[in-house]
């Protein structure tokens, strides 16, 4: 049986993290099923359960998957779907909340296959990048380095959600080696840097910032590249390189698929509450994917 890909927020390593803050977390793995259950209070909904990217599983659901999952928790239960299909949510009394995202998944493998599936522009890219000499070095990830204070900044800018930098710091104390920066130099100045959490076979690109020379330079794929060959010859086999959104960043959207990723569906988010099952359980198909 082929082991699930799990996802940053389903692994050990982020348990780990959620646990050295003093955050409540459950875990568990039966029947071939693998949840993470994290507990917050939300206004109007009380003491929530929270399963963000799961459950996992490499089979079908369990019929008791919902029981597993609540591990005795009687009040509502979010879920950011990555395994159950909108019918099995909906007939088991989950009430839609938002429609799916979609991942970029990039599989990592050998220099030649993974080079061969790049999208021709980003391979020729990545040969410019060659040609301005840049300086590229990895390191273990730590509070001080100014990546995680530019992502912040660019964040607020474009308007985007991620992780906050206390939580990436975290991760980084809390799995010694997991959290890594690259950072590409050209003539001595910091030019873009990237930031990758390991966890398990699978990483996750968690973050990047490219100054007006770095793009120039085409550094953000010198820096992906050289991240793609390190973390190939550790065993990784997928790095997850986060959302596509065509809308609010096509040119992200591009730069992530031109790696050679493959779109990943995500399966929307949910709620299931006592109130609600019964209704659920009858709302149409249309309303639900």
């Amino acid at each position: 049986m082929t082991p699930p890909v799990l996802p940053l927020q389903q692994s050990p390593q982020y348990a780990r993290t959620l646990r050295a803050l003093g955050l409540p977390v459950r875990c568990g793995d039966r029947a071939g099923l693998l949840w993470m259950t994290q507990r917050r209070r939300l206004p109007l909904l009380g003491d929530v359960g929270l399963i963000s990217r799961g459950p996992v599983t490499s089979t079908a659901l369990p019929a008791d998957w919902l029981a597993l999952c609540r591990d005795g928790h009687r009040g509502p239960l979010l879920i950011n779907a990555d395994g159950p299909t909108p019918d099995r949510l909906r007939a088991d009394g989950f009430w839609p909340l938002l429609t799916p995202a979609t991942l970029a998944r990039l599989p990592l493998s050998t220099e030649g296959e993974m080079r061969a599936a790049m999208h021709g522009k980003w391979r020729n890219r990545l040969n410019r990048s060659a040609d301005h000499r840049l300086q590229i070095h990895h390191q273990p990830l730590t509070p001080d380095h100014w990546l995680l204070d530019a992502e912040a900044k660019q964040s607020r800018r474009k308007r985007y959600r991620t992780l906050p930098p206390a939580l990436i710091a975290a991760f980084a104390r809390a799995n010694p080696g997991a959290a890594l920066i690259w950072e590409a130099r050209h003539q001595g100045r910091p030019v873009a840097a990237i930031a990758v959490l390991r966890h398990g076979p699978t990483a996750t690109w968690q973050m990047g910032v490219s100054h007006p020379d770095g793009r120039r330079l085409c550094a953000m794929n010198a820096l992906l590249w050289a991240a793609m060959r390190w973390l190939a010859r550790q065993g990784h086999t997928t790095l997850d390189l986060g959302v596509l959104n065509s809308d609010a960043g096509p040119g992200l959207t591009r730069f992530k698929l031109g790696t050679g990723a493959r779109p990943h569906r995500l399966g929307g988010t949910w709620l299931h509450h006592p109130a609600l099952a019964p209704l659920a359980r009858h709302l149409p198909a249309r309303l639900s994917r």
